[in-house]
């Protein structure tokens, strides 16, 4: 999507995804300025992902450039000189795009023939399009009557499910439709600023509506059959689904009590069973491990849901189920065939944000997020092992550098940040 403003030689260029509050601030700071701003959607246009953490060294969206100027994320926009910003504004206005500028997606929607930006923009296919011919041809997509109102190009939850459980590996797909659905609901109810969300209002979108009567076909999903890759998608999305939803109906937590209640208590009936929010993240991706607070593990040795774990712990879901305060990984939904490689991605996204990890080399330090503390068992159980598993998920950067330094020195410190509860929320 491009912000247009006529004279400008050059462009604001923003990589961002759906749903991230911070790209959203950003985007509002950005097209404050009066100047043309190229927002590029990482999460369809994945690949662009590795040619972006080339140019900035970084994994968190957004990633901002003047021209060629990386400004860098949200946060670094926000504290940027009036003077220096007036000076990146001026470059734009007035300098042309040199050819080392920061790509755009190929078949390019932004072309500007004859020199003037093509106003007449074309959308891209996104990831569902297949999906959706799919549905056309199979006559799924056709006309539907509720009360004395005729839906055109709908379907019922009932319709859906019945094409993908002939073959289409319903439970992935409809975890998948889920999650974007109530990300596309999440984006369109956040502020301007990126700091609230309007739940109320998501509440009584007729898309909601759509996304309950779907989620109830949750019920029919056969759980045993998944392989890890499916297991994997299919809970992470639903539990980060199920977060908004229970936000939705309850509010967000505000104390530690609320939050226990509402981990325990939210939750979807999957395959015949319930599956709490504590169930989804203890119980079966973690492999049946005991929670926070919690005195014994989630499925007893009798609970058929036993089955559906996985059977071992898998410490990258932490960062698939949880958002950096400052900059988001660059995926919002998972898929089996790229979930490996996409939790690296979230665990390195996590680990560059300075509310996750910071390395004092000076006193031989290093702060990290009370994920760590809480989940130690998942990392390697002490110190020395959970400073060997962050060294080995961050990517190359200064940080990493430092980290390798501290840790050759010997007897490194390792200490917990607080952790800002009012900034994991639903993102």
């Amino acid at each position: 999507m491009g912000d247009f403003e006529s004279g400008a030689l050059g462009r604001v260029t923003v990589y961002s995804i759906q749903g991230c509050p911070h790209c959203v601030q950003a985007k509002a700071t950005l097209r404050s300025l009066g100047v043309p701003v190229f927002d590029v959607d990482v999460g369809i246009h994945s690949e662009l992902m590795v040619k972006l953490k080339e140019l900035t060294g970084r994994c968190t969206v957004p990633q901002i450039f003047f021209n060629t100027v990386h400004v860098g994320g949200n946060e670094d926009l926000q504290k940027l000189a009036p003077e220096e910003l007036q000076r990146l504004v001026t470059l734009v206005k007035e300098e042309p795009l040199s050819a080392d500028a920061p790509p755009l997606p190929e078949n390019n929607p932004f072309e500007v023939p004859g020199g003037e930006i093509d106003r007449e923009l074309k959308c891209e296919r996104d990831e569902f399009a297949d999906l959706v011919e799919d549905l056309k041809h199979a006559g799924v997509i056709g006309t539907q009557r509720r009360g004395l109102t005729v839906y055109k190009k709908s379907f019922s939850g009932i319709q859906l499910v019945d094409w993908l459980q002939k073959g289409k590996g319903m439970a992935a797909e409809l975890s998948l439709l889920l999650r974007e659905m109530i990300l596309k609901l999440f984006s369109e109810h956040l502020s301007a600023d990126g700091k609230s969300v309007d739940y109320k209002g998501m509440s009584v979108d007729p898309a909601f509506e759509r996304y309950c009567e779907l989620a109830i076909q949750l019920q029919r999903v056969e759980l045993l059959s998944l392989s890890r890759e499916e297991k994997l998608a299919f809970f992470i999305n639903i539990y980060n689904a199920l977060v908004i939803h229970g936000y939705m109906r309850l509010g967000a937590p505000t104390n530690m009590w609320q939050r226990y209640k509402f981990f325990n208590y939210v939750s979807y009936l999957i395959g015949g069973e319930v599956f709490t929010l504590q169930d989804i993240e203890n119980g079966v991706l973690r492999g049946n491990r005991k929670g926070i607070a919690q005195l014994r593990k989630p499925f007893s040795k009798t609970d058929p849901r036993l089955q559906v774990a996985l059977p071992d712990a898998e410490p990258l879901i932490h960062f698939a189920l949880n958002c950096g305060a400052r900059g988001c990984p660059p995926i919002k939904t998972y898929t089996p065939q790229g979930i490996d490689s996409q939790l690296l991605t979230a665990a390195e996204a996590f680990l560059e944000n300075d509310d996750a990890c910071i390395v004092d080399s000076g006193k031989n330090e290093v702060h990290l997020s009370q994920i760590f503390k809480w989940y130690k068992a998942d990392f390697g159980g002490t110190d020395e092992k959970l400073l060997k598993w962050v060294l080995d998920h961050m990517s190359d950067s200064p940080k990493k550098t430092s980290l390798q330094d501290v840790l050759s020195a010997g007897k490194t410190k390792v200490s917990f940040l607080p952790y800002d509860w009012s900034s994991n929320s639903a993102h």
